[in-house]
């Protein structure tokens, strides 16, 4: 662990700092720059709702940092538990929700799910929101999925995968006038959410595309179709770039494979639409390469086919799979937090 560094800092390191300034001082009115006149990243970047819930844990008597890994532990608990419920009305074996829960808490980087970033949070609507759609719950369903598009722009694809959801319902006819108008009203609630947050950063700051401008800036977050992942993988095969790189490309190439093997399991088509759209957000933009690893725990999808292949094995030899798979996990996580210098 670096010098002068405390676990509690690590947990608050990073993006958790941005979350934790949002929540106490607001947003900033417009873009802000540096002394030589470079825009420069702000708080606008990061959507609401997170440090919306860190604010209100502040005013019932939390500190900020406090209150910021109090939602998030209480988030992750919430979504495991979801996960869970999603994967046994899914595939109707408790065996597959105990193994997506284990994969899930202990893959590389989950130890996100215990700082004060908004992943436990994200994913908890999310599947929330996938259980109100398979209870046909719709409106419940497109508040979660708007409540998700106003934590992570990630988001967006979780209201195209309820509009999914809806043509399906639509298309099988089964349904009466009344339950499509709520399953409509909640799809368009969902797909609102991300663009709105998105046009209001636009206002604040002048620029119908300020909120892309700000990520770009801060964090050289741009959409290039995997242009900049593509480059990575080469240079880190070519190049001395160091474990890390090797362990984040070697990341990105299983999940790869494993987002594969899901589409041949022909799984939920909302889940898999969902989870397609997010691995591409996550493989099509440019950004700190080892960010990657986090950004794909909310995928979700990518955990699956391990998830099935738990249900058709032999219990011993799940166990110890999935001991391993934690062991390394939940180390590579703790290592990345206390000794890897850069961000997450």
């Amino acid at each position: 662990m670096p010098a002068g560094s405390s676990l509690l800092t690590s947990l608050l390191s990073w993006d958790s700092g941005w979350f934790i300034r949002v929540a106490s001082e607001g947003y900033p009115h417009s873009f802000t720059y540096d002394a030589a006149g470079n825009l420069t990243a702000n708080g606008l970047a990061f959507f609401p709702l997170y440090p919306g819930l860190i604010r209100l844990g502040h005013l019932l008597g939390l500190t900020y940092d406090a209150s910021a890994l109090t939602v998030s532990w209480l988030a992750a608990a919430i979504a495991a538990v979801l996960l869970y419920a999603l994967a046994v009305r899914l595939f109707d074996r408790p065996i597959i929700g105990y193994a997506l829960v284990a994969l899930f808490c202990a893959q590389p980087m989950s130890v996100v799910l215990s700082m004060g970033y908004s992943e436990s949070l994200f994913v908890a609507l999310v599947a929330g929101m996938f259980l109100a759609t398979l209870g046909r719950r719709w409106l419940l369903a497109g508040t979660l999925g708007a409540l998700a598009g106003l934590t992570r722009p990630t988001g967006a694809a979780a209201g195209v995968a309820l509009a999914v959801a809806v043509g399906m319902l639509i298309a099988k006819r089964q349904a009466g006038r009344g339950e499509i108008a709520r399953a409509c009203s909640g799809a368009v609630l969902a797909l609102l959410a991300v663009p709105a947050y998105i046009a209001w950063v636009g206002f604040r700051v002048g620029d119908p595309a300020g909120w892309f401008k700000i990520q770009t800036a801060g964090w050289g977050t741009t959409f290039d179709f995997g242009a900049a992942t593509w480059s990575f993988a080469k240079a880190t095969l070519t190049t001395d770039n160091g474990w890390v790189a090797m362990s984040v490309l070697l990341i990105l190439v299983v999940a790869t494979v494993a987002l594969v093997m899901a589409l041949r399991e022909r799984i939920w088509p909302p889940l898999t639409t969902y989870g397609v759209i997010a691995f591409v957000l996550v493989v099509g933009q440019a950004g700190y390469y080892h960010s990657k690893p986090r950004l794909l725990v909310p995928v979700l999808l990518i955990l699956l086919p391990a998830a099935l292949a738990a249900g058709r094995s032999r219990p011993r030899s799940v166990a110890v799979v999935l001991t391993a798979y934690a062991l390394f996990g939940l180390w590579y996580g703790a290592y990345m937090i206390t000794i890897w210098p850069y961000a997450i």
